[in-house]
């Protein structure tokens, strides 16, 4: 053979090797391991909690944080990454203070729920009503609490999967709406929270359309039991001055990056969780690790060669006022083939167990997770996987989808709180997260198994 023919055959070896390595299997053991070495999640938690910091929905903060992330999306290598942007309402935080009046005068720690109403200029003055719990506070006789305030204690305690959030969160989310609709001229709620700092965890509350929102606040855990210890002394009356506001229509908007698949036949795989904030902290483990961790994860398949099926990254908007941003891109994209949708906005600690909802096609995948997540740490669980507020709305369409439950043991002392910063977050947690993801992405993004609709949604 000559040296012109052995230069062509090289020429024909050499090639196709590029596209050989992207549609090579994807090893998920190989890469879960090398994700525990991973910094991009650390980098991106990083820079948006210090170059963005707070990101409230539909303000300015979270206009800059979209920009943010659509550059850090395309610096890492994501394809179509582009900016869609939806309306909604906007509401701001004003003054607030509560102060006990008469014998035992003292100032306590408040902070307005999400939506509250106002107080208006001057505040509002009244003797505090005691519930123990949202439940005696929805017994209470009609018209009852007239020119009252309202006040709706509980017990969380820190749960390894956050289950009492659900339970005692209706204090927030409709106990105001009740006392309204009792004719209480405000309301305050012992915070939703595990922690002992003089830190109110604020949050969204609801309003039906028949219902005129009144100030609505949540005390730090001390000064609710402190609130307490007076009330059993004997009647207490208070000023409150609550002055946030609703603005009108703003813009948010949801963040979108992908990986491309090699079939588009095959599916899209969503990943994501939500930019916006509450205006207290910085975001960090709600939900900033969140978006970081799934972000490194698709990042790290990116790098490792082209999977099956599209991963699309999405950073959603305007999650903690509403979930609008899922809504939104659901009403954007739900017409496109979705065959999982997963987020992780559950802060950073380690992942403990896994839950899936998959189709009777896939159901081989589940062993492939058991056996991928296993070194970790991360045992299977027997209860049916749910979707989170932000792929909720695209889980509704019988998406399959794994839930990677993280540890809630800490998660509440700071859930909603200005303590929700950077130095909460454990790098070493943080890359376990990653390495899981990365591992389940690897098999759910490149399984050769069709991923059809699912029976039923973890809702129902």
């Amino acid at each position: 053979m000559n040296k012109r023919i052995l230069l062509a055959a090289a020429a024909a070896l050499a090639l196709p090797l590029p596209a050989l390595a992207q549609t090579a299997p994807l090893d998920p053991a190989a890469l879960r391991d090398a994700a525990l070495r991973d910094d991009i999640a650390w980098d991106i938690t990083e820079g948006l909690t210090t170059e963005v910091g707070q990101r409230l929905a539909a303000t300015e903060a979270e206009a800059r944080a979209r920009e943010w992330g659509a550059r850090k999306l395309k610096a890492l290598g994501f394809q179509n990454v582009r900016i869609e942007t939806f309306k909604m309402p906007l509401w701001v935080r004003g003054e607030e203070k509560a102060e006990v009046l008469g014998a035992s005068a003292q100032k306590l720690t408040i902070t307005a729920l999400g939506n509250s109403g106002t107080t208006g200029p001057k505040g509002v003055e009244g003797e505090i009503v005691y519930f123990p719990t949202i439940a005696d506070l929805q017994m209470a006789p009609a018209g009852s609490l007239k020119g009252k305030i309202a006040f709706v204690s509980h017990s969380m305690t820190a749960t390894q999967d956050g289950s009492q959030y659900g339970a005692f969160g209706a204090a927030r989310r409709s106990g105001p709406s009740t006392a309204a609709a009792k004719g209480a001229v405000a309301i305050l709620i012992r915070s939703i929270g595990t922690d002992y700092h003089r830190n109110p965890h604020t949050g969204v509350t609801n309003w039906p359309k028949d219902v005129k929102p009144i100030a609505a606040a949540a005390l730090a855990v001390p000064d609710s039991e402190q609130l307490e210890r007076l009330l059993k002394r004997g009647p207490v009356r208070m000023k409150l001055l609550i002055t946030p506001e609703f603005k009108g229509e703003a813009e948010s908007g949801n963040v979108i990056g992908e990986v491309p698949g090699s079939d588009p036949d095959a599916g899209i795989v969503l990943v994501g969780g939500h930019l916006d904030s509450w205006d207290l902290g910085t975001g960090a483990i709600d939900d900033a690790t969140g978006v970081a961790i799934t972000t490194a994860a698709a990042k790290r398949i990116m790098d490792a060669g082209q999977p099956r099926r599209t991963i699309r990254v999405v950073w959603f908007g305007a999650e903690e006022v509403g979930g609008f941003g899922g809504e939104a891109y659901a009403k954007a994209h739900g017409g496109e083939r979705h065959v999982f949708a997963s987020e992780s906005d559950f802060g950073a600690d380690r992942i403990w167990k896994f839950t899936v909802n998959l189709p009777e096609s896939a159901a081989s995948l589940s062993d492939k997770l058991a056996v991928a997540l296993g070194p970790l740490g991360i045992s299977r669980g027997r209860d049916l996987a749910g979707g989170g507020t932000d792929v909720e709305p695209i889980l509704r369409g019988k998406v399959a989808t794994v839930a990677l439950a993280q540890s809630g043991l800490r998660y509440f002392d700071y859930h909603h709180t200005p303590d929700d910063t950077l130095d909460k977050v454990d790098p070493v947690q943080l890359r376990q997260n990653v390495a899981a993801w990365t591992a389940t992405l690897a098999i759910v993004a490149n399984a050769a198994e069709e991923i059809g609709p699912v029976e039923k949604t973890g809702r129902e």
